[in-house]
């Protein structure tokens, strides 16, 4: 295939679709979570559940950056730009996550903190240059896959010698979640989520190759198919999965092999690794507070970590009572399972943070009609 649309041809979805029916065994359910929201996305928008047999269900995982931020860092956020008098620049996703006391980024802006959107963590070092007056922050979250623009940014502020750029880090990893959601698959306040396999995620795969998912299959006896975004790619993997388990294989397939080797990017995984170190724990919305799952800046480079320039303390914050995004997160529930779907909690009244981004399930489901779901 060449072009994008070659990856959406409804006809190869059918003969896919006709495929994944013939495979699957009727006799027995299979499970499968999508742990990355872009598949969710994708899943949601071109109705890809709707062509799956009636045994093949799709789980959401934890997979949206913006989803998995607890309330706690975004306060941290609010704090710098109300508080310290920052500039803070966030990506866009950021700006409407719910906080403490009703606020979240966007609302603080509106109450005079100096709130920036930014397309890129090089946004916010030019920024810095062009006000050296002004003390900088970027809100740096996000998987493994916008970790490395970070690290380049931190670099290139080193470099430029910027006294008033820094960083609140709050990027996160991967297996460290795919972990808790397979260590733990029984949760006391939720219940359980059965799990055949994974669809293993794009854009972080890109990064940190296919050679990470290894032990997950090998441990746990779990298949997993990393696979692209694209509608087709998904229902390739999921045939791909399907196969697996009707074979008794627990294996790590790559169906996105056009972007993703078993290696990855290791020039960029040499840069993470120069800039940043492991947390011995983040509190991640869903699944709790998690061993090596973050990283913070090396002390190489810690003149440019915010937590240090800055007096900010982490408190931990409870989610909104009514709100079913933890349980969301961690597959147990669908976003139509929440009381307040798509009534009090829309995209403009966002009262949970997977309804904020569009890689968030609940806002996948609402921007494409699945609320309309039916058991």
């Amino acid at each position: 295939m060449k072009y994008i649309d070659e990856y959406r041809d409804g006809e190869v979805a059918q003969t896919i679709a006709a495929a994944i029916r013939a495979e699957a065994d009727p006799a027995r359910s299979y499970h499968f979570m999508e742990f990355c929201g872009g598949h969710t996305h994708a899943i949601s928008r071109y109705g890809v559940a709707d062509l799956l047999p009636a045994n093949v269900k799709m789980i959401h995982g934890p997979g949206c950056p913006v989803c998995v931020l607890p309330i706690g860092r975004v306060d941290q956020a609010i704090r710098l730009a109300l508080e310290q008098g920052v500039t803070l620049c966030t990506y866009g996703d950021c700006l409407r996550v719910p906080a403490s006391n009703g606020l979240s980024l966007m609302k603080a802006k509106a109450r005079g903190g100096d709130i920036r959107m930014v397309y890129s963590s090089a946004d916010a070092v030019a920024l810095a240059q062009k006000n050296p007056d002004k003390q900088v922050v970027f809100f740096a979250i996000g998987f493994e896959t916008t970790t490395p623009p970070t690290a380049v940014a931190i670099k290139q502020a080193a470099a430029l010698g910027l006294k008033n750029f820094s960083v609140l880090c709050c990027h996160v990893l991967t297996p460290s979640a795919i972990s808790s959601i397979l260590e733990s698959p029984e949760v006391r306040q939720w219940g359980t989520v059965p799990l055949d396999g994974f669809i293993g995620p794009a854009h972080v795969s890109t990064i940190i190759g296919s050679r990470p998912y290894e032990f997950f299959a090998e441990e746990y006896r779990k298949p997993v198919v990393i696979a692209g975004f694209e509608p087709l790619d998904v229902m390739q993997a999921i045939k791909m999965l399907i196969r697996q388990v009707n074979e008794g294989r627990a294996e790590v397939e790559n169906e996105f092999a056009r972007a993703v080797s078993r290696e990855g990017n290791l020039k960029a995984q040499e840069l993470v690794a120069e800039v940043f170190e492991m947390r011995k724990t983040f509190e991640w919305r869903g699944l709790r507070v998690l061993p090596y799952s973050a990283l913070r800046i090396r002390g190489t480079f810690a003149e440019f970590d915010a937590e240090k320039r800055f007096p900010l303390g982490y408190a931990s914050v409870p989610d909104h009572k009514a709100c079913e995004c933890g349980a969301i997160l961690r597959g147990v529930k669908r976003p139509q399972d929440c009381k307040i779907f798509g009534t009090v909690c829309t995209p403009e009244n966002p009262v949970g943070s997977c309804m904020v981004s569009s890689e968030g399930a609940c806002a996948a489901h609402y921007t494409y009609g699945r609320y309309k779901d039916v058991a």
